[in-house]
C-alpha cells in the first residue's frame, strides 16, 4: 500500500514540477508574463507535456492493473496536482492566485482538467485498440484456459 502511494505522491511532485518550470520560463524568460503570446505557448506546451506524461502512465500501468485501481491512482494525484498547481504555482513566482480575476481561475482549472482528460483517455484507448489492457488479457487467458482444458466426460 505504501509503494501505491508513493507513485500517487512522485505522480503529483512530477505534474506540479512541469507547472512550475513553466512558470518559471514565462517569468524569467519573457519579461514576467507581459508577453501574452510567448506566455500563452509556454501554457500549451505545460499542458501538451501533462497531457503526454498521463497518456502514458494510462498506458503502462493499464496493462498490469485494474482500471478502478489506476484510474484512483491516477484521479489523486491529478487532484492534488491540480490544487498544488491553483494555489501555490502562482505563490513561487510572486503572484496572487486570483490576481487575474475568477474567470482565469478557473480557465486554469478547466484547462488542465481538460489535458489531463485527453493524456488518459488517448493512453488508454490507444492500450484497449491494442488489447493489451488488463481485462483483455484476462479475458485472453480466460479463453486460453478454457479451449486447452479437456471436455469432462459424464458417465450416465
Amino acid at each position: 500500500m505504501n509503494e501505491r502511494w508513493r507513485a500517487v505522491g512522485a505522480l503529483a511532485g512530477a505534474l506540479f514540477a512541469v507547472n512550475v518550470v513553466a512558470r518559471l520560463v514565462i517569468r524569467f524568460g519573457f519579461g514576467g508574463g507581459d508577453d501574452e503570446t510567448a506566455a500563452g505557448w509556454v501554457s500549451l506546451a505545460m499542458f501538451a507535456v501533462i497531457g503526454v506524461v498521463l497518456a502514458t502512465l494510462a498506458f503502462r500501468w493499464g496493462r498490469d492493473r485494474p482500471v478502478e485501481r489506476w484510474g484512483t491512482d491516477l484521479g489523486a494525484a491529478l487532484l492534488v496536482a491540480l490544487l498544488l498547481t491553483i494555489f501555490v504555482g502562482p505563490l513561487l513566482v510572486g503572484r496572487n492566485p486570483f490576481a487575474d480575476g475568477a474567470g482565469a481561475f478557473f480557465a486554469q482549472i478547466w484547462l488542465y482538467l481538460a489535458a489531463a482528460g485527453v493524456g488518459v483517455l488517448v493512453g488508454f484507448l490507444g492500450l484497449t485498440a491494442l488489447g493489451r489492457d488488463h481485462r483483455s488479457q484476462q479475458l485472453a487467458r480466460y479463453a486460453a484456459q478454457r479451449t486447452t482444458r479437456p471436455r469432462r466426460v459424464v458417465g450416465r
